[in-house]
């Protein structure tokens, strides 16, 4: 389940992938589906810690298989909480995703399986360093979607932005995605800071684990 250097750990839930990554203090990479509660529970607990050490939660997007169990693991209501904007207003139920884009109008329709949690959601700017983390907005797969990469451990957690099958790095298609355009666009952008990154946390399929920035740049040059 570890990750190197042994401080950042893979939670394989439904289809879906969070991490645990244990530095300045505890801090959960995505939230998983709304029926994983139990299994971040138990892959907390096996990692050596339990759902009150995570200190930060960073969100690399609003998407129903990332958020889902904000308001289901018994956070602490102190917790730090990150999340871009607009992803975050809709999180809040503050606005709305739109109706007029085919990944917004799915986001809608699964909006009533969601709970927004108790918590203040933080927002998050390009560039922005929170705790030993780098935000690097790259939108298209949601208009809020951001990559947060640890220099030190050189990882960078991707979320949706791009994603592993049979051993190769894909860009989020355009089903899934609000724009492909913009896609392309962030892959490029994130490739261009983060080449020395060793690890490419994704939100689907297998991490990348080595010369995870060479993989990064070598599916911006195909694009």
């Amino acid at each position: 389940m570890g990750l190197p250097p042994n401080h950042v750990w893979r939670l394989r839930l439904r289809g879906v992938n969070a991490y645990l990554v244990a530095d300045d203090g505890l801090t959960l990479v995505d939230a998983g589906t709304p029926w994983d509660a139990d299994k971040i529970r138990t892959r907390v607990h096996e990692a050596g810690y339990e759902i009150d050490d995570i200190d930060r939660v960073l969100l690399t997007h609003y998407d129903l298989d990332h958020v889902g169990t904000l308001s289901k693991l018994g956070l602490s209501p102190d917790v730090d909480c990150y999340l871009a904007s607009p992803d975050a207003e809709y999180l809040r139920r503050t606005r709305s995703p739109p109706l007029a884009n085919h990944k917004g109008l799915f986001q809608r329709a699964t909006e009533f399986l969601l709970t927004p949690p108790d918590f203040e959601i933080l927002p998050v700017e390009d560039g922005q360093e929170i705790g030993p983390f780098v935000a690097h907005r790259t939108p298209g797969h949601t208009p809020g979607h951001t990559a947060f990469v640890h220099e030190e451990y050189e990882a960078a957690f991707v979320g949706d932005l791009v994603r592993t099958i049979d051993g190769e790095l894909h860009p989020s298609p355009w089903l899934l995605s609000y724009s492909l355009g913009e896609v392309k666009a962030s892959v490029r952008t994130l490739a261009n800071r983060i080449p020395e990154t060793e690890v490419l946390a994704v939100g689907h399929g297998h991490p990348v684990r080595t010369k995870g920035g060479m993989a990064l740049r070598q599916l911006a040059d195909r694009l």
